[in-house]
C-alpha cells in the first residue's frame, strides 16, 4: 500500500511540473510574441506593418488609414495577423501609376514581398515566442533545465498554432473582405466583384489591386478617384423598408453615385401609413438618375404605388415582368394593407404562401425570370424552382437562404433604419442595402455586397463581400402547396384605415 501511495505522489509531481512548464510557456510565449512578433517591410509602393496576437477567432485584419480596415477570415486561431499601412510612398506611387503596364509586374513584386514579409514575421515569432517563454521560465523555476524545457515548449506552440492556421487557411476569404471605415472609399478598397469571380485563385493579382487602389486614393489629395465600373456586370442596389425616413434618399444617392449602381430594386414598404400627404415622400424617386424598380409593401396604398408609378425613372411591378438594364424582373405587390394592428381581414402564412406558389406557377412556359420581387419571403420562397433569384423584405432582417430547388432567396433589412421605429432600441437600426453583381451574359448572380451604414453621421460603413458559390448551378421546380383560389384581403385599400396612425406590433 505504500509503495503504491508513493508511486502516486511521484506521478501527480511530475504532472504538476509538466503543467507548470507548458502554461509557463504559454504564456511566456505569447507575452514574446505580443511585442517582438512584428515587421515592417516595402510591399510595392507602401509601407506595411505586419505584426501577430493572440486571438481565437483568428483572422487577418488589414489596416487602411483614413479609409477604414479589411476583415479576413484567413484561418482559425490561436493568433490574428495585422497589416497596417503605415505609410504611401508618394514617389514610388506615382511611378507606379504613370508607368504603362506597372500593374503586371507589381503583381509579381507584391507576392514577393508579402511572402518575404511573412516568413520574417514567422521567424520573429518563433525567436520571440522562444525568448519570452525562457524568460517567464527563469522567473519562475530558477532552474537551468526547466527554463530549457519551457523555452522549447513556448517554440513548439508556435508551431503548433502555425500548423493550425496553415491546415485551416481559408482560401476563399481574399475575395470575401468584410469592410469598414468610410463609405466613399468602399468600392476602390473592396475591388471589382467581377474580377474577384474570374480570378479569385491569383492571390497576387488581388493584392496588387488592393494596392493600386491604395496609391490612387493617395495619390488624389482633393478629391476621391472615380471608382472603374467592369462593364461585364450588371450592378444592382437591392433597398427595402424605408418606412418614411427622407435620409434614405441621402443614402441612395450616395451609394448609386460610389458603386456606379445601373438599377435599384425596393422590395417595398417605402411608406409608413400609405397616407395621401405621404405620397410626395415618392418625388425623391426622379433624383436618382437610374430606373427605380418597385413593388408595393404592406405599409403602402395603392395611392403610394401610382405616386412612385408616376416618377419617370420609376418602374412599377404588379404582377408583370419588365427588362431593366439586361434583367427580366417579375415583381408582385403585397397583397395586404396593414399600416396599424388591424390584420385579421389580410391573409395569413399560409395563404401567403399558397398565393405565392400560385403566382409562381403562373411564370411557368413564359420567358426566363432572372429576379422576382415580393415583399414578405413568406410569398416568395415558393417562387423556388421558378427563377433563381428572389428578393424581398419585411422582416427588417438582413437575410439570406439557398433554397433546396437552387433558388437563392435574399431579404433585406430596413434601407430607412425602420423609419421612427428605428429609435425604440438602445442602438439604432442601422440602415442596410446590397449591391449584386450579375453577369451580363448568363444573368446571374455572381457576388454581392451587404452595407450597413450608420454612426458618424451615416459617414461610416461596414460592407461584407459574398460570392455566389456556384453561379451556374441549375434551378429544379419544387413541390408546391396546393393553390388557393382567392385569397381574403388580397386588394390594398387606396387610403388608410381609420386607425392607421395607432403604434403597430409588426413590421
Amino acid at each position: 500500500m505504500r509503495l503504491i501511495q508513493r508511486v502516486r505522489a511521484i506521478g501527480w509531481g511530475r504532472t504538476w511540473r509538466i503543467a507548470a512548464v507548458v502554461l509557463a510557456a504559454i504564456v511566456g510565449g505569447w507575452l514574446g510574441i505580443a511585442l517582438g512578433a512584428r515587421f515592417t517591410t516595402e510591399v510595392g509602393p507602401v509601407d506595411a506593418n505586419f505584426s501577430l496576437a493572440p486571438a481565437l477567432s483568428g483572422d487577418t485584419v488589414v489596416n487602411i488609414p483614413p479609409l477604414g480596415r479589411l476583415v479576413l477570415d484567413t484561418h482559425d486561431g490561436p493568433f490574428r495577423m495585422n497589416v497596417a499601412i503605415d505609410q504611401i510612398r508618394p514617389a514610388a506611387a506615382h511611378e507606379f501609376i504613370s508607368r504603362p503596364g506597372a500593374f503586371d509586374g507589381l503583381a509579381e513584386q507584391i507576392g514577393d514581398d508579402v511572402r518575404h514579409a511573412l516568413i520574417m514575421l514567422g521567424v520573429r515569432a518563433l525567436v520571440a515566442a522562444s525568448a519570452g517563454a525562457a524568460l517567464v521560465g527563469f522567473v519562475v523555476f530558477r532552474d537551468r533545465r526547466r527554463t530549457l524545457w519551457t523555452a522549447g515548449a513556448g517554440t513548439a506552440a508556435v508551431v503548433v498554432a502555425f500548423a493550425t492556421a496553415g491546415l485551416t487557411f481559408n482560401e476563399r476569404s481574399l475575395a470575401e473582405p468584410r469592410y469598414t471605415g468610410l463609405l466613399s472609399g468602399a468600392p476602390a478598397v473592396v475591388g471589382s466583384a467581377e474580377n474577384i469571380v474570374d480570378r479569385f485563385a491569383a492571390y497576387r493579382q488581388q493584392l496588387a489591386k488592393l494596392v493600386n487602389n491604395l496609391s490612387k486614393l493617395y495619390e488624389v489629395t482633393s478629391e476621391l478617384p472615380d471608382y472603374e465600373p467592369d462593364p461585364t456586370t450588371i450592378r444592382v442596389l437591392h433597398v427595402s423598408d424605408i418606412h418614411l425616413n427622407p435620409a434614405s434618399w441621402n443614402v441612395l444617392r450616395s451609394l448609386v453615385d460610389q458603386f456606379k449602381i445601373q438599377v435599384i430594386i425596393d422590395s417595398g414598404d417605402l411608406s409608413d401609413h400609405g397616407s395621401a400627404p405621404e405620397e410626395r415622400f415618392a418625388d425623391d424617386i426622379s433624383t436618382l438618375g437610374v430606373p427605380y424598380v418597385f413593388v408595393r409593401g404592406n405599409h403602402d396604398s395603392m395611392d403610394i404605388q401610382e405616386a412612385v408609378d408616376d416618377e419617370r425613372n420609376a418602374v412599377v411591378l404588379d404582377g408583370d415582368t419588365e427588362e431593366v438594364a439586361g434583367l427580366r424582373i417579375y415583381g408582385v405587390g403585397d397583397p395586404r394593407f396593414t399600416p396599424d394592428k388591424d390584420t385579421r381581414s389580410n391573409p395569413n402564412n399560409a395563404q401567403l404562401s399558397a398565393l405565392g406558389a400560385t403566382q409562381a406557377a403562373g411564370l411557368a412556359g413564359g420567358d426566363p425570370v432572372d429576379v422576382a420581387v415580393l415583399h414578405d419571403p413568406t410569398q416568395g420562397r415558393p417562387f423556388g424552382g421558378s427563377v433563381p433569384l428572389v428578393l424581398s423584405g419585411h422582416t427588417h432582417r438582413r437575410a439570406t437562404q439557398l433554397l433546396p430547388s437552387n433558388t437563392r432567396i435574399m431579404v433585406q433589412g430596413s434601407t430607412g433604419g425602420a423609419g421612427l421605429r428605428g429609435l425604440e432600441h438602445e442602438q439604432p437600426t442601422p440602415y442596410e442595402a446590397s449591391v449584386l453583381y450579375f453577369d451580363r451574359k448568363t444573368k446571374r448572380l455572381q457576388a454581392w455586397d451587404d452595407i450597413s451604414l450608420g454612426g458618424l453621421g451615416l459617414h461610416s460603413a461596414r460592407i461584407e463581400r459574398h460570392l455566389e458559390p456556384k453561379p451556374g448551378r441549375p434551378i429544379t421546380p419544387s413541390p408546391r402547396p396546393t393553390p388557393v383560389s382567392s385569397v381574403p384581403g388580397a386588394t390594398p385599400t387606396t387610403s388608410p384605415s381609420p386607425t392607421s396612425r395607432e403604434a403597430r406590433s409588426h413590421p
